[in-house]
């Protein structure tokens, strides 16, 4: 139901001392109507330690979050959700998910109290036609949310959902999935895809974790990525696997690029281009961040 059918029938209720109010009627409408088109970013979220240090990518993500407007909602891709199927969070209070192991106790303590929001959860699945999409009321927020939402929002205020990945299917499939949340953007909801563009856990130099140097092969590819991202051209990030060995070594799992594309998937022909936090780390990962806004 839109705002102008949803206002029309409360007026046929009969009027009482606890009627609501006419600002309680707009804080429950106002995150659906129209607004200036939000921006897309795509957030390399590297470490789950950069949820607790203080480094140059932490303060790229602090950055971002002074230099848009503020949201009414949040719609995050993560790499650490992955489903057969494909879910949206859709409870009122999600989790903050401690989904790793070996971190100092610290990092366990973190907690990011943000609400959730079952009416974006509901319009995203109305929005999706490409195949039925599940409400899921048990997963929460995943380290691939709340480690970098930390730092761009850290009142924990912007009602956020999670939208999982879907391990069968192709990278044309995210891609064209992602296509169908464009109208989103002009309801004041932020989509974020947060991932790596290159991310090779087996090859990581874990004693230079905090270093920022990369293998050859990981800068190629980062540097080839950034041209395709730059030329519009979509198919061949689409078909990475074609794009010779670096691709292949940097994109050993799906997982965390998939992002990326439903990031592009959002991208409007007069829209820019820009990147921060565009560097190596530990020789097979890079934190390279994608923000996409009007001209």
């Amino acid at each position: 139901m839109d705002r102008k059918a949803f206002l029309k029938s409360l007026a046929i209720l009969p009027v009482t001392g606890t009627a609501m109010k006419l600002n309680e009627l707009n804080k429950m409408t106002a995150p659906f109507n129209s607004t200036v088109k939000m921006p897309v970013l795509f957030l390399g979220h590297g470490s789950p330690m950069n949820a607790i240090e203080e480094n140059e990518f932490v303060q790229g993500f602090r950055n971002i979050g002074k230099e848009i407007t503020k949201p009414n909602a949040i719609l995050c891709v993560s790499a650490h959700w992955e489903t057969r199927g494909t879910f949206v969070t859709a409870m009122e209070k999600p989790t903050t998910i401690h989904d790793f192991g070996g971190f100092p106790k610290e990092l366990f303590e973190v907690q990011y109290p943000a609400p959730g929001s079952p009416e974006l959860a509901k319009e995203t699945k109305a929005l999706i036609k490409k195949t039925e999409v599940g409400l899921d009321d048990k997963w929460g927020l995943d380290h691939g949310a709340w480690s970098v939402l930390k730092h761009l929002y850290p009142n924990a205020d912007i009602p956020i959902i999670q939208l999982s990945l879907d391990y069968n299917q192709t990278p044309q499939y995210h891609y064209e999935l992602a296509q169908e949340l464009k109208s989103l953007r002009e309801k004041g909801v932020l989509i974020i895809g947060s991932g790596n563009m290159v991310h090779n856990l087996r090859m990581v130099e874990w004693k230079k974790l905090n270093e920022t140097y990369g293998f050859d092969w990981a800068l190629e590819a980062n540097e080839k990525m950034k041209q395709f991202i730059l030329n519009d051209d979509h198919k061949s990030l689409i078909n990475y696997p074609q794009q010779g060995k670096p691709f292949q070594l940097s994109i050993p799992t799906p997982e965390h690029y998939l992002p990326l594309l439903y990031t592009l998937a959002l991208k409007e022909k007069n829209e820019r281009i820009s990147f921060f936090n565009d560097k190596p780390v530990a020789g097979s990962l890079t934190m390279t961040s994608v923000k996409i806004d009007k001209a």
